[in-house]
């Protein structure tokens, strides 16, 4: 809590920290994949959410690459 300023706030901080490192652990520009999964998560079905987690996630342009061919 030293300078999150709050319990709360701390807490949000780990969980981004945690974030943000696993997805660097998985050789993953953090920043994209944040950005990709908060621009899909929303209409991804439950049932494949794990397609977003770190080491399932393939990058937008892996992706329509791989549906056009």
């Amino acid at each position: 809590m030293l300078f999150a300023g709050s319990d709360r706030g701390a807490e949000r901080a780990a969980v981004m920290a945690t974030l943000i490192m696993t997805a660097r652990l998985n050789a993953i520009d953090p920043k994209a994949w944040l950005a990709d999964v908060f621009a899909r998560i929303a209409e991804m079905p439950q049932n494949r959410l794990h397609e977003l987690l770190p080491w399932n996630w393939t990058p937008p342009a892996s992706r329509s690459s791989a549906q056009a061919a």
